[in-house]
């Protein structure tokens, strides 16, 4: 694998032996290099590759990516920049799977328009990351997509450039309007009422069983999120949150417009002034969806019940 500025492809397997095979020839490939080498898949897959590895997995970054990259809007911040930017100046290695068969509808967009903002985080930087995909277990949209959002593609030992790599274009593609939920509880705020907001979250999180930290977070995201409404958004918005089957839903919108798609996505230096508001809200919440468009945006953000506290 030559050790160009920024090399992104995607790995189509078939089977624990073909993944297994794949990934650590592209892991040892780095270790015998003398470089950063770094691992974030679902856990299933992270015990094959421990276990092939041996004695060398000492040696490799280990991340489960179920729960590392359980909000596909933290993955970029919080392990593959946070990775990179630990080892500056030297070419790292990273393989990220943010799409497995166990990822559900709703996460899916989020997980795709990841896989697009992969390349402008990283470009020009001396990073390789290699996504697998599972060829046999996904749908055939879903590879399509694959191919659309990763300039290089791998199978085997081979590789070629994708001819249908357009990740700008998948990204829109997944910028939709929200279907409506059924019931909700909603609040109109401004800068008179803006603790209204983060109360409503609140109460309604505990009534689902939030306690303690998880209830924080609830009130600490919504909050942000109103306060992004404040400042960028009009200056007032609508708060509304529902249970979803167990899951808190708490959707915050306004007037504003989201132009920049890194915005949340990169990692900020505690020194640095300015607002971290959208960071924080990927960082803290189970999934985030976005819809944005020229004088209107929706963020929903995910609190699942039934994850431990």
């Amino acid at each position: 694998m030559p050790a160009e500025p920024f090399h992104h492809a995607v790995l189509f397997y078939r089977g624990d032996r073909e993944y297994v095979a794949a990934t650590t020839a592209f892991l040892r490939a780095g270790l015998a290099a003398g470089e950063p080498v770094a691992v974030a898949v679902p856990a299933a897959r992270l015990a094959l590759i421990r276990s092939a590895l041996g004695p060398e997995a000492e040696a490799v970054c280990l991340f489960d990516m179920a729960e590392a990259g359980r909000n596909p809007g933290r993955i970029l911040p919080a392990v593959l920049r946070d990775f990179a930017d630990r080892h500056p100046g030297r070419h790292v290695r990273i393989i990220g799977e943010p799409i497995w068969p166990g990822r559900t509808a709703l996460e899916y967009p989020a997980c795709v328009q990841h896989e697009a903002l992969i390349n402008p985080s990283f470009a020009g930087r001396p990073v390789t990351i290699v996504c697998p995909y599972d060829a046999g277990g996904l749908p055939e949209e879903v590879l399509r997509e694959a191919a659309r959002t990763h300039p290089v593609l791998r199978a085997g030992a081979g590789e070629r450039p994708s001819g249908d790599y357009a990740p700008e274009v998948v990204f829109q593609h997944h910028n939709r309007p929200f279907d409506e939920p059924e019931k909700v509880v909603s609040l109109r705020f401004d800068r008179t009422n803006l603790s209204a907001a983060r109360v409503l979250a609140a109460r309604e999180g505990a009534e689902l069983g939030f306690r303690g930290d998880r209830l924080d977070d609830i009130r600490l995201v919504v909050a942000e999120l109103a306060a992004n409404s404040l400042d960028h958004g009009g200056g007032s918005g609508t708060v509304r949150v529902w249970d979803a089957d167990g899951v808190l839903v708490c959707e915050v919108a306004d007037r504003g417009h989201i132009t920049d798609p890194l915005a949340g996505r990169r990692p900020v230096d505690p020194q640095c002034p300015g607002s971290r508001g959208l960071l924080i809200v990927n960082l803290l919440s189970d999934l985030v969806r976005v819809y944005t468009r020229p004088g209107a945006t929706t963020v929903r953000v995910y609190f699942d019940s039934r994850r431990p506290f």
